[in-house]
Order: structure tokens, then C-alpha cells, then sequence
């Protein structure tokens, strides 16, 4: 509903009329615009995106100084903060779904960590996965791959979670779900930026 205010003879209004026009007021100025709702906030690539700038974040705080201070060149660069110039630079670098690297450049020498072995559990509304290590380990997390459709192609856009490495097995929790299969393919990650081998499918149905 719109409201109008006259105070003085003057005239401002908050709010959307009909479904189509929103106003309201910017720094002491009314202003409309077209209301616009999104077609699907929740689309794969954005999903994807978040999912990744979700794990920068968390990752960002226990980070050494030492890994901090490789940024201090990219950030005076461009005017930003250190945590701003990691996290861009590893989010264009996920867009090109490539590794996120704690350092600046990306080294890319790491060896390349084995596909893990997941089992999948069932629950209400959600499924457990224990992600147990592969021969070769990795140092930093898991990229955990899900798609309702069997066969699927890993991708940016179907990433739904990045969970960090703990002792064999890794737990995650992937929640929120209706009762319907679901598929699951998991990656491992260096801290340079190196991707491992990707596993094999595996599916679980919640209840």
C-alpha cells in the first residue's frame, strides 16, 4: 500500500502500488522506480557463486599472516582491501572454474589429490555424506557437486557446497531437500589453487 505525507505543501509517498511502481526515499529524496522481483534467485550459477564466496569468507579469518600479506600488492593496485583482492581474484577464477588459491599468484604445483570415496546417509529432509580421503590427500576442503539428474557434468553452476578438510571421514550435511534422488559428485582443493581428480557418482533419496 502506497502512504502520502503533505507536510508544508509538500508531498512524498512510500511503498508499491498496483504490483508495478515503488517508491520511496534516497538520502532526503523521494524517489519511483519499476518494482522487479527475480525471475529465480536461487538459480545454479548463483548458487555456485555463493557457495564459493561463502568458503572465501570463512576461510579468510584463520588465514596466516603470511598468506594475507601476498595480496597487499593486488589490493594497493586497485584501491581495495586485502581480503577484497582475494576474494575477487578467486572468485574470477572460479567463474573460469578454476581453483581458489590462499596466495597471490595462484601457484598451481601442488599434486593433484585423489577422488575421495563418499558414502551417503539418509535423513529427513536431508542427506549425510562422509567424504573419506583418496590416496592422495588435499590440503584445504571438498567441492561437493550435486544434480538431480543422473550423469551429470561437474560444473560451477552445480556446485552447492565447498567443505573444509578434516580427518578422514569429512562430514557434511546437505539439508533442506524434498524426497526425490539425488546425485553427487566430490573434488578436493589445494591451497595453491590445484583441483583434484573428481569422484565417481553417488546418490542418496532423503525421506
Amino acid at each position: 500500500m502506497v502512504k502520502l505525507a503533505a507536510p508544508m505543501f509538500s508531498l512524498s509517498a512510500s511503498g508499491t502500488i498496483g504490483n508495478a511502481v515503488t517508491f520511496a526515499t534516497s538520502k532526503g529524496r523521494p524517489y519511483a522506480r519499476v518494482r522487479v522481483i527475480p525471475s529465480n534467485p536461487k538459480t545454479g550459477p548463483q548458487v555456485g557463486m555463493r557457495a564459493m564466496m561463502k568458503f572465501l569468507s570463512q576461510q579468510w579469518a584463520g588465514m596466516s599472516d603470511v598468506n594475507k600479506a601476498t595480496w597487499l600488492i593486488r589490493a594497493k593496485a586497485t584501491n581495495i582491501s586485502t581480503f577484497n583482492a582475494f576474494s575477487s581474484y578467486n572468485m574470477r577464477r572460479w567463474r573460469s572454474f578454476t581453483g581458489p588459491s590462499k596466495e597471490d599468484p595462484a601457484a598451481e604445483i601442488s599434486t593433484t589429490p585423489a577422488a575421495p570415496t563418499t558414502t551417503v546417509s539418509t535423513g529427513v529432509r536431508q542427506l549425510q555424506l562422509s567424504i573419506a580421503d583418496g590416496a592422495q590427500l588435499p590440503d584445504w576442503g571438498w567441492l561437493v557437486y550435486r544434480s538431480t539428474v543422473t550423469g551429470f557434468t561437474p560444473a560451477y553452476s552445480n556446485l552447492v557446497a565447498i567443505v573444509p578438510k578434516t580427518a578422514s571421514p569429512t562430514i557434511h550435511i546437505d539439508a533442506g531437500l524434498i524426497p526425490q534422488a539425488y546425485y553427487y559428485r566430490i573434488q578436493g582443493i589445494m591451497i595453491d589453487g590445484v583441483k583434484g581428480t573428481i569422484e565417481a557418482q553417488t546418490t542418496g533419496t532423503p525421506t
